[in-house]
Formats: C-alpha cells, structure tokens, sequence
C-alpha cells in the first residue's frame, strides 16, 4: 500500500470522518481511511443522538439499514439540586413523523454501519491502524502519512483529520494547538440495560418513541458540566460532563460525579434494576466559536471534535460533525474536478462553505455563551438551582406558615446570593448571550 498514493486519507471512523470518507468515495475519489480501533465505534460505545436532517442530505435512504434505537418525541430540561429537580419538558406527537426528525443511537453500532458505506461505496477502511505522525515535504506541505503498520510514508493528496477532540496528529505537526482545559469537556457515560417494555412504560412511551433528559446544576459541584439521559430500545444512556480545567482544579473524580448523579432521587428510579455492562469516557469540544482552529492548510483539513465543531449551548455534536465531513469532501472533490492542487488556497474553499453552514451561523450567534457560563458556573451551576428549588418548595409546601412569609424568605435569599453582577444582570446577559 506504501507505493499506492491516494486522493485523500481520511484519519478515523467517527461521524465527521465516516462523512468525509463517504462524500469523496461516492463521487468516485479514491480514499482510505484510517481507524486505530478493532472496528468502526469499538471504541465509543456510548449511546448518542442523531440528528436525521444532516445525515440525510450524505444518505438519504439511511432509514432503511441503519441501526437506529428510538425517535425522540420527549425532551426534558431540570434544574437540580441534592434532593430535587426543578424541570420543563417538550413532547409533541408531531415527532411521531413519517420521517422523524431526532433518534437515540449506539455508537459502537451506528459507526460500524457507517463506516460500511464507506466500503459500499468503494473507499478502503483499515482498522486497528495507527497513524502515528502526518508525513510533510520540505515545504511542511503534508503528503500523507506514517502507521504503526509500515514505516514507508502512506502517500495522499490530502489528508483529512477527523480524529477527535484529543486528536494529537495535527500538534505534533505543529498545525493547531493542543485544545485548552476550559474548552474540553471530560464526559463519562455507563450503559444502563432493562427490558423494552420497563423502559416504554418507566418514560411513557410508545413503541420506539424515545425521550431525552438534560440537567443541569448541583450535580457537577460548582462545575460547569451537564448531566443526560437517553433512552435506547433496551438500555439507557446515562451521563455526565464537566470542563476538564473544572475537574483539574477541584479533583473531582468523574466516576464519582456518575455515582452520584445516579444516585440522585430523580434518577435513581429511572434505572431502578438495570444492568450496567458498558463505561466509557469520552473528550467533548466546549469552548464553541473562540475555540474553532485553524481549519485547512497546504494537503490538510480538520473537521468534527477536532475542529472543535460543537454546538454545546443546543447540545449538537453529530450533526455539526456529519455537516463538516460532507462539506470537506465536496470542496475536495469539487478542488479534484477543476484539476487544482491541494493548497491551503484552494482548500480555503472548505471553510467557506462552512461558514455559509447552520455551523458556523449557530457557532457565531452563540460566540459568547461559553465564556458567560463558565465564567459564572458557581452562580449557574450551585447558586441559582438550590434558590430555585427553594422557590419552588415555598410554593407547593403547605404547613401553617403564610405564604407571604415563605415569599420573603425566599426574596431574601435571592438577594443575599447576588453576585457582582448581581442575579438580575446575570440573566439579562445570559439572555442576550442566548439570542
């Protein structure tokens, strides 16, 4: 294979890579790509979701074979604290579509099948292949790679980095910088199985609705960090993750926030008699538009988590990673068909196709969030849950005390916890950073 040079190699089998090696396969390029796992998603095996429109557009028929858990017709947002959860949820039967719009999935299997198509559609996907660096003439143009499998350099025309959040390829090289603490999420997740009808029955649902649960607040210990809940066919999807530069600094230890928060009144009932088979941990890009490096240069790209393409105010990863896969393979293939050379010239063609993309909108118009939140975690993240749950509490208790006593109480306690910038201020710029 050493003497064989290809069109493009693509490094990894995730959902950015899957996308870009399948774009350019099916358009005739010849590609390889490049996975250091025993399969495709052997080493991801949380469950996901899966954003339907995106992957449409690079597979249209993907309904038909793809191994798809359940649509989800329930989202749930809670706000909590140690004992309690303050929470709002949007279900809609119009998500039970023709088309449905969102799923649950498995990585492990939903990589592997993708990663299939790529096969399907002619490019050449070795596993449990190590790229170990990236190969540059004496330029520093990149010309392909070296493996754990050869010492010969693997040559391309390009080479497409689609190797996660904690990919090392592209800084060893000295193309982009190793991504900060305050921009990296650490996320440990644990496969929770119960039989079909228990999980249908314990979330209300139907035949293959889903329903997803996001909380936020006293569950990541001052941290800025999010907990979830997917509901699989036969297994739950339970999570959390916090700011690795939040775990540094505090020494918290992931699995014990896990232990923790499914321990918590509100989710241990969920997954009352489960079987845990599968942990994991997995690096997540937090730090939004700020944080996005630079893109492409002279024969490389990057796209997906290593590009830090995540939408973490709306939760959406896959579909930003699926996005940029597809558009790096059609401005490759577009570069190819005009008989151009892969320049960082001619592949700037891949960044403005994206920013003419729901990514780079989305990413733009929410540029300040992560900043704010972070910046404030102790506020957002411990403060305002245990005032709100208090709130709350005031409200519904009836013992005797007048309600306009509990009501002071509780104004009082607002004001006690003002910041600097002061409750009211925090949640006009947390407004203003939304819009």
């Amino acid at each position: 294979m050493s003497e064989e040079k290809f069109d493009a190699i693509v490094v990894g089998a995730g959902m950015s890579g899957n996308a870009a090696a399948y774009t350019m396969a099916s358009s005739g390029l010849k590609v390889l790509q490049l996975e250091r796992g025993e399969y495709p998603g052997s080493k991801n095996v949380q469950g996901a979701i899966l954003y339907a429109h995106t992957l449409e557009t690079i597979i249209p028929d993907f309904r038909d074979d793809a191994p798809l858990e359940r649509h989800l017709v329930e989202q749930r947002f809670w706000i909590m604290d140690d004992t309690s959860h303050t929470g709002m949820h949007y279900r809609s039967d119009d998500f039970n579509e023709q088309r449905p719009n969102r799923y649950t999935i498995i990585r492990a299997q939903f990589d592997k099948w993708f990663s299939g198509k790529v096969r399907e559609a002619g490019g050449t996907v070795l596993c449990e292949t190590t790229v170990t660096k990236l190969a540059q003439d004496l330029s520093g143009k990149v010309i392909g790679v070296h493996t754990d499998r050869t010492g010969d350099v693997i040559l391309a025309d390009v080479v497409v980095l689609a190797e996660g959040a904690n990919g090392l390829l592209g800084t060893r090289a000295g193309l982009r910088e190793m991504p900060k603490p305050e921009n990296v999420a650490l996320a440990v997740k644990e496969m929770h199985f119960l039989p079909e009808e228990v999980i249908a029955e314990r979330f209300g649902l139907t035949e293959d609705e889903g329903c997803v649960i996001e909380a936020g607040g006293t569950i990541s210990r001052g941290m800025a960090g999010l907990g979830f809940l997917y509901t699989n066919r036969e297994s739950i999807s339970l999570g959390i993750g916090c700011l690795v530069s939040g775990l540094a600094s505090t020494m918290e230890k992931p699995y014990a926030l896990l232990d923790a928060f499914k321990g918590h009144p509100s989710i241990r009932p969920l997954i009352a008699g489960s079987e845990v088979k599968e942990y994991a941990a997995h690096l997540i890009p937090e730090g939004g538009f700020k944080a996005i490096p630079q893109l492409f240069g002279n024969g490389w790209v990057v796209v997906g988590d290593a590009a830090q393409l995540n939408n973490a105010v709306h939760r959406e990863g896959s579909n930003l990673a699926m996005a940029s896969g597809r558009m790096v393979g059609e401005s490759i293939f577009q570069i190819k068909c005009r008989g151009g050379a892969m320049t960082k010239q001619n592949l700037s063609l891949y960044k403005r196709m994206l920013d003419k993309s729901f990514v780079m909108k989305d990413l733009m118009k929410h540029k300040d969030m992560p900043a704010l939140l972070h910046n404030n975690r102790q506020s957002f993240f411990t403060t305002y849950p245990k005032l709100i749950s208090q709130a709350a509490q005031n409200f519904v208790r009836v013992d005797g005390t007048p309600k306009i006593e509990s009501e002071k109480a509780t104004s009082a306690a607002f004001i006690k916890a003002r910041s600097r910038w002061g409750l009211v201020s925090d949640a006009v710029r947390l407004a203003l950073a939304w819009r």
